[in-house]
């Protein structure tokens, strides 16, 4: 059987960036912020796991990116919304880039993030020297 996979976090983006950009889209320039607000609200989706990262977002909900740590260089978090919510940008061993833009609780999935990061390194030196 496989390995169980437990989540530690499963959801859509932070409704406040929804609410402010809403707020925003009552004025003609913010109207574009108010609609990728509104997108993402409906459709944008993270599953992240003690195994994987999975990211569905896009129109309808059609793109789907999913990635384990093994493949993970590097992450990145800014906080936005008086800090209730932030953007992360995860960068993958082949230099792409995946944003994930208005997490919640955004400095515990980043501390969460690397430190799977680095638990699979030190798996993978283990079993180099095992080999060894």
């Amino acid at each position: 059987m496989g390995i169980k996979e437990d989540i530690f976090y499963e959801g859509g983006p932070h409704r406040g960036e929804l609410l402010l950009n809403l707020l925003i889209g009552l004025t003609i320039i913010g109207l574009p912020l108010a609609v990728g607000a509104i997108v993402r609200a409906l459709w944008l989706r993270y599953r992240i796991s003690n195994r994987r990262i999975s990211i569905t977002g896009g129109w309808m909900g059609r793109d789907k990116y999913e990635f384990i740590y093994n493949e993970i260089r590097k992450v990145v978090a800014i906080p936005r919304g008086v800090g209730l919510w932030g953007d992360m940008v995860v960068t993958l061993n082949d230099g792409s880039r995946i944003e994930m833009r208005a997490v919640p609780k955004f400095r515990e999935v980043e501390d969460y993030i690397n430190d799977r990061i680095a638990s699979k390194k030190a798996e993978r030196k283990a079993e180099k020297k095992s080999k060894a």
